[in-house]
């Protein structure tokens, strides 16, 4: 990352890059109102440019949530679908995973091998889909002969 936005009510997590050619690709901010749950960055269980967990406390519980950016190669999919990780506590996992599928996408005609292993790893950390009740694009096209 280069240049992240800052502002004084938001503080950011993210791991630092161990070669000048691997700058993390994916950020968490968390508001400063929110500091009193600390938040910790964890990089001994995912240590990898594209993903980043963070864990806080919440009503005695440990809780972790889950940052992924995966370019349509699927780097960050095939890493957590290969890296044995013993969390059940996960609140949710958000990000960009380039996965263009029929099941959240009806102007989509094709079904992706992508879904799978995404529902794969989401299952193994006992997560299920969440479908939006409003539905906006979360893809814009600059070739306008694709749809967004």
């Amino acid at each position: 990352m280069v240049e992240v936005p800052n502002h004084p009510n938001w503080i950011t997590f993210s791991r630092n890059p161990s070669k000048s050619n691997n700058f993390p690709r994916v950020i968490i901010y968390i508001n400063i109102r929110l500091l009193s749950s600390c938040f910790f960055l964890h990089k001994d269980i995912y240590d990898y440019r594209n993903i980043s967990l963070i864990s806080f406390f919440n009503n005695y519980f440990i809780l972790f949530l889950l940052n992924v950016y995966s370019d349509l190669s699927q780097p960050a999919l095939k890493y957590l679908k290969d890296t044995e990780a013993n969390i059940n506590n996960i609140l949710i996992i958000t990000g960009d995973f380039n996965i263009r599928d029929n099941l959240w996408d009806s102007n989509h005609l094709h079904h992706s091998i992508h879904r799978n292993l995404l529902f794969d790893i989401a299952d193994s950390l006992y997560l299920g889909l969440f479908k939006s009740t409003n539905y906006i694009y979360t893809r814009y096209s600059n070739n306008n002969q694709d749809s967004n």
